[in-house]
């Protein structure tokens, strides 16, 4: 998936655009609740070395909140990782060009929206 997808994705089901906080880290964006502060998601790319792949090229990363006690399996699907940024107990990072589908991917990102209201 590319961020492109998953931005308009997020724009049409929660009204959420991207928003670029950070001047040093310009394609780092936060997907926040329309009517509030929380984030729900945050895409990052990243170095793959520094999420434990084997490459030095940077990789699309959404980062999303998820049940505790689903990161055990979670985890345990190609393409999750645990989260690179955010709280490890709580959140992942699903690589956008990994193996899980778009379908999978707004799930996880409407099961973030979810329990992060």
């Amino acid at each position: 998936m590319k961020r492109e997808s998953l931005f308009r994705y997020a724009w049409e089901h929660y009204n959420s655009e991207p928003e670029y906080l950070w001047r040093n880290l310009p394609d780092y964006a936060v997907l926040r609740h329309h009517n509030g502060d929380k984030w729900f998601g945050l895409v990052m790319n990243v170095p793959g070395t520094k999420l434990g792949l084997k490459t030095e090229d940077k990789v699309d990363i959404l980062e999303v909140k998820v049940r505790p006690e689903h990161i055990g399996s979670l985890r345990q699907k190609d393409g999750i990782l645990p989260a690179y940024h955010m709280n490890k107990e709580h959140w992942v990072s699903v690589i956008l060009s990994g193996p899980l589908s778009a379908d999978e991917i707004h799930e996880l990102l409407a099961d973030s929206h979810e329990l992060t209201c």
